[in-house]
């Protein structure tokens, strides 16, 4: 059986909407593969201070108990809410794992991924002073969105490459039936949306409508 909320029946829904503590937004549904559309938060991430800075606060929140000492995340979608989170957990620095190599990274540590909503092979890389920078420390991964964990997979690679621990994982929400790594920290919940004729709807347990969680 598959988590109650995180697979639902696609019907030509356009939108899913979504709340944070005196915040809606609605959500657009795109499709990723035939009979698979997901709600898409690239215009929150992408530029919504208000939605951010309310995410922030949540999983800030939830994240203190953890005692962290430097959060990591993935380059691009996720690198503003970063910086929200590090600010109001009173770091000085967070850090981001490159997807390619730039002119001025003479010597860095590459580990390859691939996620759900990208179909060739991607690489996430730090330098090794940050590397040599994150060892012994307590790190946080963070993602906007974790579906497979398939980020969070190569971001704990790098972590214990650079002789460092995961303490915990933190995202805004959590996206479909997949993932069931540990001491994640999250606000909520994004179903995706299947055709009647996807394997998963056989597996479906129909939910009533409604909208994704405020608090896990």
């Amino acid at each position: 059986m598959i988590p109650k909320n995180t697979v639902r029946i696609y019907t030509g829904q356009r939108s899913f909407r979504v709340k944070l503590p005196g915040i809606a937004r609605n959500l657009p549904l795109v499709q990723i593969k035939p009979g698979v559309h997901i709600a898409s938060d690239a215009g929150l991430i992408l530029g919504d201070v208000e939605f951010l800075s309310g995410a922030a606060q949540s999983l800030a929140r939830k994240m203190r108990r953890f005692d962290i000492d430097v959060i990591l995340t993935a380059e691009a979608k996720s690198i503003a809410l970063a910086y929200e989170l590090a600010r109001r957990l009173g770091h000085e620095r967070f850090m981001v794992a490159r997807k390619s190599a730039k002119s001025y990274m003479e010597d860095y540590y590459a580990q390859k991924l691939r996620s759900i909503t990208t179909e060739s092979e991607q690489q996430l890389l730090l330098t090794k002073e940050e590397l040599h920078s994150l060892s012994g420390r307590r790190v946080c991964l963070l993602d906007d969105v974790v579906s497979t964990g398939a980020t969070f997979t190569a971001l704990e690679a790098i972590v214990r490459k650079a002789g460092a621990s995961v303490v915990c994982r933190a995202a805004i929400w959590r996206e479909g039936p997949w993932y069931d790594g540990e001491n994640l920290v999250c606000v909520g919940v994004l179903p995706i949306f299947v055709a009647r004729d996807n394997p998963l709807a056989n597996q479906l347990t129909r939910a009533p409508p409604g909208e994704a969680a405020g608090r896990r």
